[in-house]
């Protein structure tokens, strides 16, 4: 992995010295009405002459649609290759800027500035790039490294707890994938933390280890989908359904219960730690409401899964905490069972 993370609140200092020193034709920030408001005052004085996109918040407007009015945009203020983009927000900012920085007159400069708790352990880290495409999350995209990511975790001040939450999961994953002793230990504290520097910094590590390992997803990089087989695909499924939608660190939440069932189903991992997930993510997480109709629907989703060969659904399961084994068969029946188990929690 190419790109150079800073943390901390010296994080900001760093995007100054790195937009100031580099010959970049113009600097552009892409955020939306919150990040304007929150976290832009923040931000502002560490940046030197600049445009301003922005666009609507919120996982329904991560399309092509917003997409043409960035590129729009872009070309109206005459951007050329040597411009940069500051995405300054969370996972939907990063992944659809990232995405436009890098198709744009074949790829311009960008950098991450994540201000949500998701992003900043998951979703700035690792050069994914993507969109939703017809309902389907992240269907199309690109792998491009950002030029640097700046992680300051004083914008988590500016989160409802539910945001906070949603990232906390993919804290999360990466303890159950990588780090038993970890989880262990965090499982008695959960988000009374006091801590989020070094959670967030433990957290980024681990990916970026795995990342730097299999950069283009070929084989080990999959350990980091545990819980979004399943997860992806109830996240999907509750999108369009008003009232109903979740944030997509509640759904890998959902996805996690599932694939650890599964993952006792396929004995590989022990009844006792299916017990402390199960009671660590519940005393967490608010119960999610799936219904036997919604099963079927649910389940044919992961069918677009973007880790499956031909039409074998390829699954993350766990080998024991802290353990990760990739391109795991399951089926549509196996993933319906884990939600009937979901269901009864």
């Amino acid at each position: 992995m190419t790109e150079s993370i800073h943390f901390g609140h010296d994080a900001l200092q760093h995007l100054k010295d790195l937009l100031q020193n580099r010959a970049f034709s113009k600097v552009v920030v892409l955020l939306d009405e919150n990040t304007l408001h929150q976290c832009y005052p923040r931000v502002k004085p560490y940046l030197p002459e600049h445009h301003l996109i922005q666009i609507k918040s919120g996982e329904e407007h991560k399309t092509l649609q917003t997409c043409e009015f960035i590129w729009q945009r872009m070309t109206e203020l005459n951007l050329d290759r040597w411009a940069v983009l500051v995405n300054l927000g969370g996972g939907v900012i990063g992944d659809m800027g990232g995405f436009c920085a890098a198709v744009f007159k074949r790829g311009i400069h960008f950098v991450q500035v994540p201000t949500t708790l998701l992003s900043q352990v998951d979703a700035s880290v690792g050069g994914k790039t993507g969109i939703d495409f017809h309902g389907l999350k992240n269907h199309l995209g690109v792998y491009k490294e950002p030029q640097a990511v700046f992680i300051d975790s004083a914008f988590l001040q500016t989160l409802p707890p539910q945001q906070i939450k949603s990232g906390y999961a993919e804290i999360i994953k990466h303890w159950l994938i990588a780090d038993a002793a970890k989880f262990e230990e965090q499982r008695y504290i959960g988000l009374f933390t006091d801590n989020w520097d070094e959670l967030i910094q433990h957290s980024v590590s681990i990916k970026s280890e795995v990342v730097t390992a299999d950069p283009l997803e070929g084989g080990y990089r999959k350990v980091l989908n545990f819980g979004h087989t399943v997860g992806h695909a109830v996240e999907t499924y509750l999108m369009d359904k008003p009232g109903r939608e979740l944030l997509h660190g509640e759904a890998i939440a959902v996805g996690m219960l599932c694939e650890a069932y599964l993952s006792v189903k396929k004995e590989l991992l022990t009844k006792e730690e299916l017990d402390k997930i199960e009671t660590f993510l519940v005393s967490v997480y608010e119960k999610v409401t799936i219904t036997e109709e919604d099963l079927a629907g649910i389940a044919a989703l992961a069918l677009q899964d973007k880790k499956n060969t031909k039409s074998t659904i390829n699954c993350t399961l766990l080998k024991g905490i802290g353990h990760a084994v990739y391109d795991q068969p399951i089926t549509l029946s196996d993933i319906q069972e884990s939600l009937r188990y979901y269901q009864l929690l």
